[in-house]
């Protein structure tokens, strides 16, 4: 199994969940090819991440995720149970449509502007940001005060998919000092060695 990875919010999902899982695969870190032919055909999109899994070529982080459970017999993703899969389905949409657009301004001005070499962040862009940013985090912070994770009251991929732009919150100065069932929540993800260092290893990743 391949994983093609740059160091970006949608492949750390999947790259934490195949540490978490122990499932053997081979890191291909494609910073520096995404525009070619050849990565093109595997995805048209040009982006990361992308699975190749003998005759399967995935891309879109959530599929990945799912394919990864299913091929690892893990609950993460409740392939056996209908109605808990709905729960995640739910919230994996309102991630995608909501949170991940309002998490996102901050993410880039603090974490990719740093990553890429894009200079210091623009913080004067993200001042009319916090009011969307604020009005989905209650939705989160709620839900999250009566349950201990996001979906199934029990770690799954709605989790990884939710936490990966917010995980370096602090970094990133999102304000979520007021929201503590989030902090709650993200300092715990990070309990976990998988999401806290889900990068590959570039001493043994192929290049």
């Amino acid at each position: 199994m391949k994983i093609y990875w740059i160091k970006a919010q949608a492949p750390r999902r999947v790259l934490a969940l195949v540490k978490h899982l122990g499932a053997p695969a081979e890191f291909i870190d494609i910073s520096r090819g995404l525009k070619t032919p050849d990565f093109a055909a595997l995805n048209p999109n040009m982006k990361a991440p992308v699975l190749v899994d003998g005759e399967t070529v995935l891309w879109e982080s959530t599929a990945i995720m799912a394919h990864l459970c299913v091929r690892e017999s893990c609950d993460m993703w409740p392939a056996r149970h209908p109605q808990e899969q709905v729960e995640v389905l739910r919230w994996l949409a309102w991630t995608d449509s909501h949170w991940s657009p309002a998490v996102a301004p901050f993410y880039f001005e603090h974490i990719v502007r740093k990553n890429f070499g894009l200079g210091a962040p623009n913080r004067a862009a993200l001042i009319d940001k916090v009011a969307d940013l604020k009005t989905f985090a209650s939705v989160l912070d709620a839900h999250l005060r009566s349950h201990s994770h996001v979906a199934c009251d029990r770690l799954t991929i709605a989790d990884f998919a939710a936490a990966s732009m917010a995980t370096d919150w602090r970094e990133a100065e999102m304000p979520f000092e007021t929201f503590p069932n989030i902090v709650r929540w993200l300092d715990g993800l990070m309990r976990l060695p998988a999401w806290a260092e889900p990068w590959p290893d570039m001493r043994s990743a192929a290049a």
